[in-house]
């Protein structure tokens, strides 16, 4: 049924709880730090604050798990090393 609508699985193995464990995580996180913390006036507001803090977190946010770095940096220091 689904490939006669043109969509195909993207994984090839028996999915497990762990797949979604880094999402997850990160939702915790951006809940915590942004949607519990204040009200927003409408939608555009949301999408502001939402663009204002994946900057943050990806380019200002230093991640002890990522030696101190955040995750943009850590990134580049791995692809430059390899």
């Amino acid at each position: 049924m689904l490939r006669e609508k043109g969509i195909r699985q993207s994984m090839n193995r028996k999915g497990n709880c762990l797949d979604n464990a880094v999402i997850e995580n990160f939702f915790g996180i951006l809940k915590s730090e942004l949607l519990y913390l204040q009200e927003f006036q409408s939608m555009e507001h949301f999408k502001q604050e939402l663009i204002e803090y994946l900057d943050y977190y990806n380019n200002r946010r230093i991640k002890a798990k990522l030696k101190g770095l955040p995750p943009a940096i850590h990134r580049q220091q791995a692809l430059s090393a390899a």
